[in-house]
């Protein structure tokens, strides 16, 4: 087999930020004494993948800690050093910066970049540009929008590059990895299916965010995003923004003003006592907290669906 067999000691481990994820619980698998296969991951929705298609021959470790927000990651000399002694890392470019240079840096045979693995687009800040306010950064040096895991279609493909890669860096169990894959993919569909279903019929197609992650999702349902302000979550929206969301709210059927378990409410809540809307979670699944609505990619994606049509109005 060619996936490299060493000892990593606990702390070294730690200094990655997490230990093994669900599919690796064990106490050697926690510390990083490992004989499997060992992939380092630069946050949640990446590392969701390693541990579904990985499975038991997979040892998951994720550069971002649960309830940290990823695009804040900064990574130190001593995590660089470490990423030298894993046998993959996955990664999406354009989101972590800090990652990005990290992973460039290393030696590792085997580097998945998911945004090679599907198309990104761009989806600028919601479709709208607004006098003294930033726009949203999260893109990558192309100004496309990475948030693709939001998208089950895109997030299966991207599943499906994980797989091929996995398989042609530990061919001695590429078998389990090609069925692993193949049950993620199917799942996803699932997803895809009950996301096309749910929000076909709606009394509104448009819902506000405070953060513009959610242009793929909306895109492939047929929805409009539209993000209240820009890179800083904790800003709150300017009199004339207010003034223009308030007036869309009402021609457009809008009850909700979104926001999620990783920044402030605060922004969400401003809009929404000044326009006289709801408030809900519509989470962009950067990471699992006990915050979240759901233990897994899946249950929380199963959640936003139900918030979206509570939301805009499921027929």
């Amino acid at each position: 087999m060619n996936v490299r067999r060493r000892l990593i000691p606990a702390a070294a481990a730690a200094s990655l930020g997490l230990g093994a994820l669900t599919a690796c619980s064990s106490d050697s698998a926690a510390t990083g004494n490992t004989d499997k296969f060992d992939v380092v991951a630069s946050f949640y929705p990446m590392a969701f993948l390693a541990e579904q298609i990985g499975g038991d021959h997979a040892n998951v470790t994720s550069l971002t800690e649960p309830g940290q927000e990823p695009h804040d990651l900064e990574i130190s000399t001593q995590q660089r050093a470490q990423l030298e002694e894993a046998d993959a890392a996955l990664y999406l470019k354009g989101l972590q910066p800090a990652v990005d240079k990290a992973f460039d840096q290393t030696g590792i045979e085997t580097k998945i970049d998911a945004a090679t693995l599907t198309h990104l687009e761009d989806h600028g800040t919601g479709g709208h540009s607004h006098e003294g306010e930033e726009g949203h950064s999260e893109e990558d040096e192309h100004g496309r929008d990475p948030h693709v895991w939001l998208d089950p279609v895109k997030y299966a493909e991207i599943a499906q590059g994980v797989g091929k890669a996995f398989e042609k860096a530990d061919p001695e169990h590429a078998a389990d990895y090609k069925k692993n894959t193949e049950a993620l993919v199917t799942k996803l569909k699932g997803l895809d299916g009950d996301f096309e279903n749910g929000l076909r019929n709606t009394k509104s197609k448009v819902f506000f965010t405070n953060h513009a992650a959610f242009g793929y999702l909306a895109e492939r349902y047929g929805l409009t995003q539209e993000a209240i302000s820009g890179v800083d979550p904790d800003s709150e929206p300017s009199g004339a923004r207010v003034r223009e969301l308030q007036q869309e709210a009402k021609a457009d059927g809008v009850t909700t003003v979104f926001y999620e378990t990783l920044v402030s409410d605060k922004t969400a809540k401003t809009l929404a006592r000044d326009a006289n809307l709801k408030t809900d979670v519509l989470d962009p699944v950067e990471g699992i907290t006990d915050k979240s609505r759901g233990d897994d990619y899946f249950q929380v994606m199963e959640a936003n669906l139900k918030a979206l049509q509570t939301a805009l109005g499921a027929k």
